[in-house]
């Protein structure tokens, strides 16, 4: 299976804040792969370094064998960013917004309508994608967003912290969507959590990761036997020496 995304000791600098410290890990293709800790380990910064927003202070990292530092516009074709604050417009509705996002990527109309179909199927709004996006809950925005995110086939989608904030059927109908759309379509998902329990149910392989290190990786079965904890929220208090 070829690596998606290879990252050796990634480090990022922010003044005298150092909040990557020597990253290294890979991800296969077709993978669900989790960076999960605490606010302020350091995931937001990785996956902004992966989508190409800010560069590394030092280390290298390959995206499907490009670099991201270096090949920048050939990495923005083969993916997607999700942040954890993204909005929609508004004033638009839900049709509206997944043409406008759609037309980033082609002009070609049957390859627009294609797209904006596929959204819709992912987000399950059904109707409600025709009222304005100033109409809807946190949860069908944060869904029409995913939706945006998956519609273009990525080869790497890199959601950062796709349920935060939302009620339990609306998270449940998130983690559902990314899991059931990487079965259908193979594509690899790169995402972080601060939520174990979610990530644990979600992620093929996992890296907890605190003050920009990793601490340890793994699936998650695998970790919750090798430290002898019920959840992967015990493996990182043990890890890290809270339990």
């Amino acid at each position: 299976m070829s690596i998606a995304v290879d990252a050796k000791d990634l480090v990022k600098q922010f003044g005298n804040i150092r909040a990557l410290d020597g990253l290294t890990f890979q991800i296969s293709q077709g993978e669900i792969y989790g960076l999960i800790g605490p606010n302020g380990a350091g995931k937001t910064t990785t996956l902004r370094i992966i989508s190409t927003l800010i560069l590394p202070t030092s280390g290298t990292i390959r995206i499907f064998n490009q670099d991201p530092v270096t090949q920048a516009a050939q990495v923005r074709k083969i993916i997607s960013y999700l942040p954890e604050e993204a909005g929609a417009y508004p004033n638009l509705t839900g049709n509206e917004y997944l043409t406008f996002m759609a037309k980033f990527n082609t002009n070609n109309t049957e390859e627009l309508k294609q797209m904006t179909e596929e959204a819709a199927k992912i987000c399950g709004l059904g109707e409600r994608l025709k009222d304005k996006a100033k109409t809807y809950s946190k949860g069908m925005k944060r869904r029409l967003l995913v939706a945006r995110a998956l519609m273009t086939q990525p080869k790497l989608a890199v959601l950062d912290e796709p349920a935060s904030g939302l009620d339990v059927l609306h998270a449940y109908h998130v983690r559902q969507i990314i899991k059931n759309y990487v079965k259908q379509h193979g594509v690899t998902v790169l995402l972080s959590s601060h939520n174990m329990l979610e990530v644990e149910y979600l992620c093929d392989r996992v890296a907890l990761i605190n003050k920009g290190k990793i601490i340890v990786e793994g699936k998650p079965d695998s970790l919750k036997t090798q430290y002898k904890s019920a959840n992967l929220e015990e493996v990182f208090a043990k890890v890290v020496g809270y339990a």
